[in-house]
C-alpha cells in the first residue's frame, strides 16, 4: 500500500514539474513590449574628477566594438552611432588615472537622447564600465 501511495505521490510530482516547466518555457517566449524592430541612436560619455586623465575606452553594440586610445583630459563624448534594429545591449567601459584616491570616473550611456545607464568608479587607477540592453 505505501508503495502505491510514493508511486503515485512521485507521478504527480512529475506531472506537476512538466506543467510548471512547459508553462515557464511559453510565457517566456511570448510577446514582449521591447522594441526591437527600431534603430536606436546611442551616444556615449565619461567625465572624471579635476587632476585626473583619461587613457582608453571601449563602446558600441553587441559584438562592433570601438577602442579609442592615447586620450587625455577629464571629458570625452563618443560620436554618436546607431545601433540597428534587432542589436541586444549597448556597452562602455573606460581606463583612467585619477589625481588621487578619493578621484572618480563616469560613464554614462543615452539611447536616443535618455540617459539610460551609468557606472561609477572610484579610486587612482580607475576603471568604470556600464552596459544597456534594449
Amino acid at each position: 500500500m505505501k508503495k502505491i501511495n510514493i508511486h503515485q505521490t512521485l507521478k504527480y510530482t512529475f506531472v506537476v514539474l512538466l506543467t510548471a516547466l512547459f508553462l515557464g518555457i511559453t510565457s517566456s517566449c511570448s510577446n514582449d513590449d521591447d522594441d526591437n524592430g527600431t534603430s536606436h541612436k546611442v551616444v556615449f560619455k565619461a567625465t572624471a574628477s579635476a587632476g585626473s586623465d583619461m587613457d582608453m575606452v571601449t563602446y558600441g553594440y553587441d559584438t562592433t566594438l570601438t577602442t579609442a586610445t592615447s586620450l587625455s583630459g577629464t571629458t570625452w563624448t563618443s560620436p554618436e552611432i546607431t545601433v540597428p534594429a534587432g542589436a541586444i545591449g549597448v556597452n562602455v567601459g573606460m581606463n583612467a588615472m585619477g589625481a588621487d584616491a578619493s578621484s572618480t570616473l563616469k560613464v554614462q550611456i543615452f539611447v536616443d537622447g535618455e540617459l539610460k545607464k551609468e557606472a561609477t568608479a572610484t579610486g587612482q587607477a580607475l576603471s568604470a564600465h556600464a552596459n544597456y540592453n534594449f
